[in-house]
């Protein structure tokens, strides 16, 4: 048994509650969005309020893309509302609105090198452009009621096809790394026909096992729900060398290849109601309904509260765990940058073998939603881990281990990924599960056809109103170039939400213990102390800004959004780094860490709301927050 699983189990004593009395782990790919580009306007996570936002050489931070060449009117572009123009047409455009280039060699040319500037050029303007919570409601309503994480990543700068194997089996077989590059060659682009696209590049079938296989082969109770009708392809099961070989009566081509008939979605409704869902299930959705530019994210919602409303009103909801997530940005341009391997890392770096990059990195990609779903993730929390698809497969692995199975790990998954990227244990709580039913908003039906199979808004509508490129002049409403003010563009909403998981930047915090945060009132004396905790935590003087003195870490510098000053020896502040005191910030689980100064001491806040340093920690509750005063 792995440590996180003994001390899942450990955690979970008091309530008869750990990872191991979970029956059901359902994961349902969503296509084509950013985080930024969903959530980048909503309280508590890394948007638009980020005080740490990436500043580059020219002293601009990574909200103002380089416009230079686009427009007479600027030579930049900050993000901006899709719909800012208003009005309903408006509004059905940017639902049917695409974004630009999202395969292999554009997303790596938009992060330039780590300066993340170039989404304009060299996807469209409109992927710099984002969503409000009155554009995708149900979304924002979700992910409010659960879990969102706010550090999630596609596996590979690059698009459909190479995210969802990876997500699948754990690699896109980069030279190097766990297979010979003669097993179906490197995978950096959309390829669905058997055969290669050059030499050992973008070749199906892939040769390596699926991370299903290893399931399979454990005896694991498993499958893949999907329609045959609309159907996208994207299902990753069905490239796969052993999938396709597989003969119809075996349990890999039963579980992972068969349809169910015109609408999966029902099958998968019925095993909920029943109690009757495998253990791990993959769910794809049709083509219309998977968020795809042109297909509209409302639509989506649609597909998505029909496998929430299944899972969490099922027989088995209080053992359910259900985990959205995209595949990758779809061309839509994200601030935060992911965590990159060093230079050399073995099944992570290679040279590009179109010849335009050199050597380069695999991945991670661009930064996508993550939602999760379950009793252990209810109560509009932000999990802040790094994470990728392979955290999926790790959070698998560790669900199974702990019912007791056996030579369920993938083999060919990178030591770095797995050492590096989030296996997502923290971000459940199983010592208090919250076994309420959120009050979600009720999605409106999508449009069908004549036969009854839901076509969408843009083949139903969009594409009959405006014929052409869903990127083209047809779609886009406006670009607001020359007209932006950062606090017009930079749109965030008043809030908080509770953290989970190890800390990074990105977050305005406040720290609270028995009643009490952390507080810069003292601004004449230069000293920190305490005051009351409030409900809505919005007191600008309990704000404090993390500064990690490394990548990656638990090590921190911390500043007070009051006034800058970061906080010192003992309970005093210095206005200048140099005067700073180093801590380390520990997550010790169930949303609760300790603060541990350099010294070994521990800062606490006592009973009453006394200062205290000792030997001995206390436990804080940390939440994330983004207010305008």
């Amino acid at each position: 048994m792995s440590k996180y699983i003994a001390l899942l189990a450990l955690s979970g004593t008091v309530n008869g509650v750990s990872l191991q009395d979970v029956k059901h782990v359902i994961m349902l790919m969503q296509e084509n969005r950013s985080f930024q580009h969903y959530f980048g306007t909503m309280a508590g996570v890394r948007g638009f309020a980020d005080p740490n936002v990436q500043v580059n050489p020219d002293g601009r931070s990574v909200w103002y893309q380089n416009a230079t060449g686009l427009t007479n009117e600027a030579d930049y572009l900050l993000p901006y509302w899709l719909n800012y123009l208003g009005g309903e047409e408006t509004f059905n455009k940017s639902q049917c609105l695409c974004a630009g280039a999202n395969n292999w060699i554009p997303t790596q040319q938009a992060m330039n090198n780590g300066l993340n500037n170039m989404w304009a050029h060299v996807a469209t303007p409109q992927s710099w452009g984002y969503f409000k919570r009155q554009d995708i409601p149900y979304h924002f309503a979700l992910a409010e009621a659960y879990t969102v994480g706010d550090e999630y990543f596609a596996s590979i700068t690059s698009n459909t096809d190479p995210n969802r194997w990876f997500w699948q089996s754990g690699t896109i077989n980069v030279p190097g790394g766990y297979q010979e590059l003669g097993s179906g060659g490197v995978v950096l682009d959309d390829n669905q026909q058997n055969g290669c696209e050059g030499v050992n590049l973008n070749c199906l079938p892939l040769q390596w096992p699926a991370f299903a296989q290893y399931l399979d082969e454990a005896g694991v109770d498993w499958r893949s729900y999907q329609s045959s009708y609309d159907w996208a392809t994207n299902n990753g099961l069905f490239y796969f060398q052993a999938f396709q070989e597989a003969a119809v009566n075996s349990s890999l081509y039963q579980r992972g290849l068969t349809f169910d008939g015109d609408n999966g979605l029902a099958a998968f409704q019925s095993a909920a109601a029943s109690g009757t869902l495998p253990e791990v299930s993959w769910v794809f959705p049709p083509g219309a309904l998977q968020e795809h530019s042109p297909n509209a994210p409302n639509d989506g919602a649609w597909f998505i509260n029909q496998i929430v409303d299944a899972a969490i009103h099922g027989k088995n909801y209080n053992e359910t765990i259900v985990m959205i997530n995209y595949d990758e940005g779809g061309g839509w341009g994200d601030a935060v940058l992911p965590l990159v391997s060093p230079n050399g890392t073995k099944g992570e770096w290679f040279e590009d073998p179109y010849g335009e990059l050199g050597y380069t990195f695999s991945g991670p990609g661009v930064r996508i939603p993550l939602i999760i779903i379950s009793p252990f993730t209810r109560g509009g929390n932000i999990f802040t881990e790094r994470a990728d698809h392979s955290s999926m497969i790790m959070f698998v692995e560790h669900f199974l281990e702990a019912k007791g199975y056996e030579n369920i790990t993938t083999s060919q998954l990178s030591d770095w990924r797995r050492e590096h990227m989030s296996n997502l244990l923290n971000a459940f709580d199983f010592e208090n599960p919250d076994y309420s039913i959120p009050d979600l908003p009720q999605p409106k039906t999508p449009i069908e056809n004549s036969n009854g199979q839901i076509i969408g808004l843009y083949s139903g509508y969009c594409s009959q109103v405006w014929p052409g490129s869903c990127s083209g002049s047809e779609y886009v409403s406006g670009i607001p170039y020359g007209n932006q003010t950062e606090a017009e563009a930079l749109y965030f909403e008043d809030g908080f939400k509770s953290v989970r998981g190890y800390l990074t930047e990105g977050h305005y915090l406040v720290f609270e213990a028995n009643g009490y945060a952390l507080s810069n009132l003292d601004t004449a004396n230069k000293q920190f102390n305490t005051t009351k905790a409030t409900a809505t935590r919005d007191d600008i003087h309990q704000r404090w800004v993390l500064h990690a003195l490394a990548e990656e870490g638990t090590t921190f510098y911390i500043t007070s959004a009051v006034d800058g000053k970061y906080i010192s020896q003992h309970s005093s502040l210095s206005i200048s780094e140099s005067g700073a005191e180093t801590y380390n910030i520990t997550y010790t689980g169930s949303g609760e860490y300790i603060l541990q100064k350099e010294n070994g001491a521990y800062l606490n806040i006592q009973p009453g709301g006394g200062l205290s340093f000792d030997s001995t920690p206390v436990g804080y509750k940390l939440y994330s927050v983004t207010y305008h005063s």
